[in-house]
């Protein structure tokens, strides 16, 4: 059993208690989940080798609830990127090939715990996939909106979970918007407004502490699109310092698709508010967002971290891709846009640093694109 702790809204401060099945605040707001995680590392060190092995640490109250593959505890590879070691956490191998799986298996588990049989949830593919995936080990059922474009793979794999699917038309603020008239009438099972997902993706920053000897990285690479690996980082990062197990937490560099960067932009422009933008296609659809819901709260955690936002290119994307395919990697090209960015990041590095980055997801979600990028 962990320790209870309660929602709080973001925007009004307004408390709620943590087995509310509500996905956000009274006021319209999003929610954050505020307890105190416990860290016992004698009994971490005794479990196997999952994201459960952090039990105490993560807002699900009874064991029986735990929804789970075994997920967790990914390798952390060194992989030398423009002849410099980074150490990369391989995320990709998750059960439904992504990263997303952390939160979706404590969200999944939430629910399950509130007694909710049906959840609707919006994605760009690996998402949906992983909340279809954790819905159908817990017999739950589970409708996914997804952009009309979606790529095929990742339709198949929702499909497969037999997952209801909805392809919306339009951009993905329109799946967005087509999702929240749905969850007007059922629990919103959300990896950007439920703040259960981000209390799943955290077991990343845990888990790469731990490989380090339980200690923090001097700089972590990450993706920012809804924010959901900044965040989870950022709060599992926060939580080993406050609890005293390391001594630092790592900058955070954000990658975003230079054609959609509402949040570069308002980093670099100081801004207070996420400013519209125009966003074109891009090979980095996981994280063309161009209004997430969480953006302030990014902005936030990158500025607290002494971090930064950069740009890449699709013409970047593919090098990457391509360049860590010869390396023995088969990765999508949302997760090439995050190493594109780390080769960015060390053209401008002025001294030896621990760098910590990520395979988000596999490249057999995408084999349409890469096999344009690669013939």
């Amino acid at each position: 059993m962990t320790p209870m702790g309660e929602l709080v809204c973001y925007t009004c401060s307004k408390g709620y208690p943590l087995d509310d099945p509500r996905w956000r605040c009274e006021c319209g707001s999003i929610l954050d989940i505020v307890f105190e995680p416990v860290f016992a590392l004698d009994k971490i060190r005794g479990r196997g080798p999952t994201m459960w092995r952090y039990r105490e640490a993560i807002p699900v109250t009874l064991d029986r609830n735990i929804v789970s593959f075994d997920e967790g505890f990914t390798p952390l590879v060194e992989v030398r990127l423009n002849d410099y070691p980074v150490l990369i956490k391989q995320d990709h191998l998750f059960p439904s090939a992504s990263y997303k799986d952390r939160g979706a298996s404590v969200l999944i588990s939430k629910v399950k715990e509130l007694g909710i049989k049906t959840v609707v949830e919006d994605s760009s593919g690996n998402a949906g996939c992983a909340v279809a995936a954790y819905c159908a080990r817990a017999q739950i059922s589970c409708e996914i909106f997804v952009p009309q474009d979606t790529a095929a793979g990742k339709l198949a794999q929702i499909m497969l979970y037999s997952a209801a699917l909805q392809k919306i038309p339009g951009s993905r603020e329109d799946t967005a918007q087509a999702v929240l008239a749905a969850a007007k009438n059922k629990y919103y099972a959300s990896h950007s407004w439920n703040p259960f997902f981000f209390h799943g993706t955290k077991t990343f920053a845990y888990e790469v502490c731990e490989q380090l000897g339980w200690k923090s990285p001097d700089t972590l690479i990450v993706p920012a699109g809804n924010g959901t690996l900044v965040l989870g980082a950022h709060i599992g990062f926060t939580e080993l310092r406050s609890a005293g197990i390391i001594d630092k937490t790592p900058k955070i560099i954000a990658v975003q698709a230079e054609r959609c960067a509402p949040l570069y932009r308002a980093f670099h422009e100081d801004l207070e508010e996420i400013p519209p933008v125009e966003k074109t296609d891009t090979l980095a659809e996981g994280i063309a967002i161009a209004d997430p819901i969480r953006g302030l709260q990014i902005l936030e955690a990158v500025r607290k971290s002494g971090g930064s936002f950069l740009t890449v290119s699709d013409e970047q994307v593919m090098d990457s891709l391509k360049e860590l395919g010869r390396k023995g990697f088969c990765i999508e090209p949302t997760a090439a846009a995050t190493t594109a960015g780390i080769g960015k990041y060390l053209e401008s590095m002025h001294s030896d640093e621990v760098i910590v980055s990520v395979f988000t997801g596999h490249g057999l979600k995408s084999t349409e694109k890469i096999v344009k990028v690669v013939t």
